[in-house]
């Protein structure tokens, strides 16, 4: 996955990531999280890439995406070891 930081401050980050799957999940997840205010992406065109904007109140832009990718990671691990179980 390519992420490119568009802009950061301290509660707020805009960046643009190389998939609209990748967007949609982040978002999805993203929005889950208390410390979250606004989860959304866009995309100018379907050539282009999606823009990702984020904003938290609490903890870190970078903090609530750490977090995130965590949760994903570890619910992925879950999902793998059910299937596992089923062979």
């Amino acid at each position: 996955m390519d992420v490119q930081i568009i802009r950061e401050e301290k509660n707020e980050m805009e960046f643009e990531v190389d998939s609209v799957t990748i967007a949609e999940l982040l978002r999805q997840y993203l929005n889950q999280d208390s410390s979250v205010e606004l989860a959304v992406w866009r995309r100018e065109h379907p050539t282009k890439n999606p823009q990702f904007l984020l904003k938290t109140k609490g903890k870190t832009p970078k903090k609530a995406i750490n977090d995130t990718i965590s949760k994903i990671v570890k619910e992925l691990d879950n999902i793998e070891a059910n299937f596992k179980k089923l062979k």
